[in-house]
């Protein structure tokens, strides 16, 4: 019998207190211990996407707007953030099934998608038309803007992408806490 793979998306403020301690404790499981207050803040305040294979969670990704600045535009952008899938889910469709939900916000409401990318994710992203940001990256901090050239950023255009958006062209994302992309 196949198992039952549920995606549904709900905003943060949907998510009760034991909704968000489950979660919050499968994203540091999914990602081996390495998902602090900061990675945690970064997920909340927009839309879940939430994969449950027979009831139990086995995907997540959120989608956060962002402000960035692609060359000389600057973009409202849904950025996805804490993509992850149950260990004993991967390769069984469940990373595909919620981005495909991550998507259809995307493109449904922004005028860009973006995330960054880690080495295992980046086919992924790639096989499902993401395009990787050739450009170079910045970030606007308190102290201006600073390059951040060891990052690897998708882009995702979407109806309401300005034309002629050019992915060699330098990407700023706004400031935060943590990690900036």
């Amino acid at each position: 019998m196949t198992p039952a793979l549920d995606v549904r998306s709900l905003p943060t403020a949907d998510l009760d207190a034991t909704g968000r301690a489950t979660l919050r404790a499968f994203l540091v499981a999914a990602y081996g211990g390495r998902f602090g207050d900061e990675s945690w803040s970064h997920a909340l305040g927009g839309v879940h996407v939430l994969a449950t294979v027979d009831g139990e969670l086995a995907g997540h990704a959120s989608v956060v707007q962002r402000q960035l600045v692609a060359g000389p535009d600057t973009v409202r952008a849904g950025f996805v953030e804490a993509v992850a899938t149950a260990a004993a889910r991967r390769r069984q469709g469940v990373g595909t099934a919620v981005m495909t939900e991550v998507e259809r916000l995307v493109t449904g409401g922004y005028e860009l998608g973006a995330l960054s990318a880690s080495e295992d994710g980046r086919g992924l992203y790639a096989a499902r038309g993401w395009l990787p940001w050739t450009g170079p990256l910045a970030a606007l901090t308190p102290d201006g803007v600073v390059p951040t050239p060891d990052e690897a950023v998708f882009v995702l255009p979407t109806p309401e992408t300005p034309p002629g958006l050019d992915t060699a062209a330098r990407l700023v994302c706004d400031w935060r806490r943590g990690e900036l992309w």
